[in-house]
């Protein structure tokens, strides 16, 4: 009689069928094909420790091959040792190649978006490199509902509160996949443990300098105090319907943008009558739209808000400087040039 086999711990189970839901979409999506190289971004954190782990497993179920990137901050004591721990922890699951990169933080737009800025960039070059067209991050349920707060706090509107997406193509690079969305931080730890595996504890998540450690330790556990729980999945729930109302409005945006504008050698002109015809979401959208693909600039909204006034109330106003960009009323054209 055959032994019973073990019962697989239910978290290794979440996250290992998170991984395999969305290298199934990247396959769909044309993002991957047998025998590509799957790269997931490691920390040494429970999050990407445990989407290591079940990367390593669920990638050869779908003939695909897993590796990993390391990347070194150099921010901290001791961060070389924990890069080099994180890619040993990587090695042991089974990821080839597994390569640390060391990088220089810089201080444009504070801290953690410096942090960032320069891990990423990391990664897409390792990617690249290795020619690993889809790169996984360990981002969680409980990091997109702090994404959703944070904008709300910062006033960012519809784009920000639709927090991380799934699985992003990029223009360059490969592309960016995050797993574990729908899954708790809590249930990445209980992954680890049950695989045996030891995961690093960043300080940096429990300094209160920093305004994401201040909403994760304060005040999403007051709101769920004085709420209930369920808060940060409601959040999460909240970012999925926008992202999918602003993925509709990009949608229908572009299509209008093909019978509104004019390219010139001078930059690109929008019909005025057109914008006007249209509720003020798609208006916007028009804008950053021509601005962003003519010139690669994006347009915060109070920029962009300042630029629908040529539209909705022109009294004669002369033109708006922007970052690279001018933008101003010519008849029944809203035209954008480079700034002189």
């Amino acid at each position: 009689m055959n032994a019973p086999r073990p019962r697989l711990d239910p978290a290794v189970a979440e996250t290992r069928r998170a991984v395999r839901g969305l290298l199934a979409q990247a396959r769909q999506d044309g993002i991957v094909r047998d025998g590509d190289l799957v790269t997931v971004a490691l920390s040494g954190g429970a999050d990407s420790l445990a989407l290591a782990a079940a990367t390593a497993f669920e990638a050869p179920k779908q003939a695909l091959r897993a590796g990993a990137v390391v990347v070194d901050h150099a921010l901290q004591a001791g961060s070389e040792a924990v890069a080099t721990r994180a890619s040993r922890q990587a090695s042991s699951l089974g990821l080839e190649p597994v390569t640390v990169r060391r990088v220089a933080v810089g201080s444009d737009g504070g801290p953690e978006a410096a942090a960032r800025e320069a891990r990423h960039a990391a990664v897409a070059l390792v990617a690249t490199a290795t020619g690993s067209p889809l790169v996984l991050f360990g981002h969680t349920l409980d990091d997109q509902a702090e994404t959703v707060l944070l904008g709300l706090l910062r006033g960012s509107g519809p784009d920000a509160l639709s927090g991380m997406a799934p699985l992003v193509r990029r223009a360059e690079g490969p592309a960016y996949g995050r797993p574990l969305l729908a899954v708790r931080r809590h249930t990445t730890r209980q992954a680890c443990v049950a695989a045996g595996l030891a995961p690093w504890d960043d300080p940096q998540n429990d300094d209160p300098a920093f305004t994401r450690v201040r909403v994760r330790n304060t005040l999403l556990p007051a709101l769920e105090r004085e709420l209930g729980a369920g808060v940060p999945e409601a959040l999460a729930r909240t970012a999925d319907q926008l992202r999918e109302d602003a993925a509709a409005l990009d949608h229908f945006a572009e299509e209008l943008a093909e019978d509104l504008a004019e390219h010139a050698e001078a930059g690109i002109s929008l019909s005025v009558s057109g914008l006007l015809a249209n509720p003020p979401a798609l208006r916007q959208r028009l804008v950053r739209l021509a601005v962003e693909g003519e010139f690669g600039v994006t347009l915060s909204r109070t920029q962009t808000l300042e630029v629908c006034r040529l539209v909705t109330d022109w009294r004669g106003q002369g033109p708006i400087d922007l970052p690279g960009v001018q933008a101003a009323r010519e008849g029944d054209r809203l035209a954008f040039s480079a700034a002189p």
